[in-house]
């Protein structure tokens, strides 16, 4: 099977973008992992399938897929590719489009200097959305892994998110305590782990090692769960810029009840096609 696909890019989360919409794709764990293998493939942090709609209120339905093939509910920096994807394919000329996504809905929005914004829906902190297990919802939690006791905030951005604050992003372990965190019997479904350095009340550096991906450049949903952790222990204001390794995100919450909006940049890398078993 010849498969076309676009390559893209948001802070260096790299993404393989597939046209569902003018052709049936249903591709198996195995093909998926070979799009995401960087030595056999093509390479990428997550897959992205653009897809019509189940529901009447949507645009467009998106499903994620990690590089080793398993399926996620949410990616901040994949819904920005996403908005430009489907522009410049010609599956849209609006510049805002509602997309249904496995945890409901989000609305990517391009901006006029080109950058997209996405309203990234309401943060859940009740333990069970993520699933976290725990007895109460609380801003911090207490927790133990890799022979280490410390404390962590958790919320669900549609996908479940673990925010260690640390001292130092340079120090941070996050080779260590990132798989360890990760696959912690707490979590039943694994988790996604932030590690954010507090710079000032408006400005975080933030690392993430992802479910199915490990590290990576930057973290959409990642960047939405520091932020609204951090405001929600009294430790940042409503909008905050976020440093990832790819480059910078703008994060704002006006807090409970309100909708968490994330702008930052799109861009596609390289069209092509591969030959897929």
């Amino acid at each position: 099977m010849r498969l076309p696909f676009t390559k893209m890019q948001g802070l260096g989360n790299d993404f393989v973008v597939l046209d569902g919409v003018r052709q049936t794709l249903a591709l198996d764990r195995a093909q998926l992992r070979r799009l995401g293998d960087r030595h056999f493939g093509i390479g990428c942090d997550q897959i992205l399938l653009v897809e019509p709609p189940t529901r009447p209120d949507a645009d467009f339905r998106y499903r994620i897929f990690n590089a080793d093939g398993s399926e996620v509910e949410q990616c901040g920096n994949g819904a920005r590719c996403f908005a430009r994807f489907v522009r410049e394919q010609g599956l849209s000329d609006q510049a805002e489009i509602r997309v249904e996504t496995a945890r409901g809905l989000i609305v990517p929005r391009i901006e006029a200097d080109g950058q997209v914004t996405v309203d990234m829906g309401l943060p859940d902190f009740t333990p069970a959305a993520l699933p976290f297990i725990a007895d109460t919802d609380l801003p911090l939690h207490p927790i133990e892994a890799a022979g280490e006791r410390f404390e962590i905030g958790v919320v669900s951005m549609g996908n479940p998110h673990a925010v260690l604050l640390v001292d130092s992003l340079t120090s941070a372990p996050v080779e260590r305590l990132g798989p360890a965190l990760q696959a912690h019997p707490r979590f039943p479904r694994q988790v996604n782990v932030g590690f954010m350095q507090i710079h000032h009340r408006g400005r975080i550096g933030l690392r993430v090692y992802e479910r199915g991906a490990g590290e990576t450049l930057a973290c959409g949903t990642g960047a939405c769960a520091a932020v609204v952790s951090g405001i929600r222990r009294g430790l940042l204001d409503w909008q905050v810029t976020v440093e990832t390794r790819g480059g910078e995100l703008s994060v704002r919450w006006a807090g409970p009840g309100q909708p968490v909006a994330m702008t930052g940049p799109a861009v596609t890398v390289f069209h092509g096609v591969i030959e897929l078993d």
